[in-house]
């Protein structure tokens, strides 16, 4: 293990919201900064709603910034982002904002001005070029995807293949 410092980036940060508190790690190691909400709002079961931060960010060229949720607003409040992760690109000026929604079927759940509502984690990105064939070249996986390798037990534990396709139909005939 290195004991050289780690090296940060540095990332240009203007408040729209001149009190808010600016993006923090809580913890040493953390790969997220707590991103706040300076509007207080209310969630009913199953809406949806888009919290400002107060924040924007100017991004180095080769960098993205991406929007997670918080896993204790999942676990706690049923709280997840509709498009997580949010994107936001190295060009964007604009404020940061977070698109919450209550998935909780019963219970409200309220945000108050400056909640932590989702972590900001940035990270270098490459920019590729698409490169067109008529075939792609084989891989053990291939094609498999979407529960391919199970591990739940709709599919039938963790030996995988498609498992659930014939629990389906076997049910079909009952």
């Amino acid at each position: 293990m290195s004991s050289e410092p780690r090296r940060e980036l540095a990332v240009l940060i203007r408040r729209v919201d001149p009190d808010v508190p600016l993006p923090a790690y809580a913890h040493p190691g953390d790969a997220g900064a707590d991103l706040r909400t300076t509007e207080s709002r209310e969630l009913k079961p199953g809406e949806r709603a888009v919290l400002p931060t107060g924040v924007s960010v100017a991004l180095p060229e080769g960098y993205a910034a991406f929007v997670h949720p918080r896993s204790g607003l999942a676990a706690r409040c049923g709280v997840a982002l509709v498009n997580a992760p949010g994107t936001v690109d190295a060009g964007y000026r604009g404020e940061i904002k977070v698109i919450v929604v209550n998935l909780d079927p019963r219970e409200s759940v309220r945000f108050e001005r400056f909640d932590r509502i989702a972590q900001l984690v940035v990270q270098q990105v490459e920019r590729v070029r698409f490169q067109e064939v008529a075939e792609l070249p084989d891989s053990a996986r291939a094609e498999g995807g979407f529960g391919s390798t199970g591990g739940h037990a709709a599919v039938g534990g963790t030996t995988g293949g498609n498992r659930y396709a014939s629990v389906v139909s076997d049910r079909e005939g009952q």
